[in-house]
């Protein structure tokens, strides 16, 4: 009917799906998303009825796309002991630490428990490593990133 190539048609639809689960993810304003679309080139009739579209719809994509998150599990306890291995019937003077901790997670209402074991140098660079990552979380780039995700 429309006399146009079905990938002209199947990318269009694409675009402006994205342009409004984009728009409607970073919940920008009016004036942030004319000026988004203004660059595209559309005339400005086109250019209200995208708007109207955006205005009447955004809520309802959140909504969706809230649904569509990935429910990960959450903290709920930590139980944790330290292991040392003194001596073995072929070593007997050695010192072999270990450490093992239960993790208890709840997901979906549901309580579930996950046992790990390292070597304290191992569980030392895990610290290391989670402490750079909080750290980065106080950086101005983080910061405006966390917000716009919200």
């Amino acid at each position: 009917k429309l006399n146009i190539g079905v990938d002209t048609v199947q990318h269009g639809v694409e675009g402006l799906t994205y342009l409004l689960t984009e728009s409607s993810k970073l919940m920008i304003s009016e004036v942030e998303f004319q000026d988004s679309i203004h660059v595209l080139g559309f005339s400005d009739e086109l250019n209200k009825l995208l708007l109207q579209l955006y205005l009447d719809n955004r809520k309802e994509i959140r909504s969706i796309l809230g649904e569509l998150a990935p429910k990960l599990p959450s903290y709920h306890n930590l139980e944790w002991r330290l292991d040392v291995q003194l001596a073995s019937r072929s070593l007997r003077q050695q010192i072999k630490p270990a450490v093992t901790i239960k993790l208890h997670l709840n997901q979906n209402e549901d309580q579930t428990a996950q046992v790990l074991q390292t070597d304290p140098s191992t569980l030392l660079h895990l610290i290391q490593q989670l402490e750079q990552a909080l750290g980065e979380m106080k950086t101005n780039h983080c910061r405006r990133i966390v917000r716009n995700m919200k």
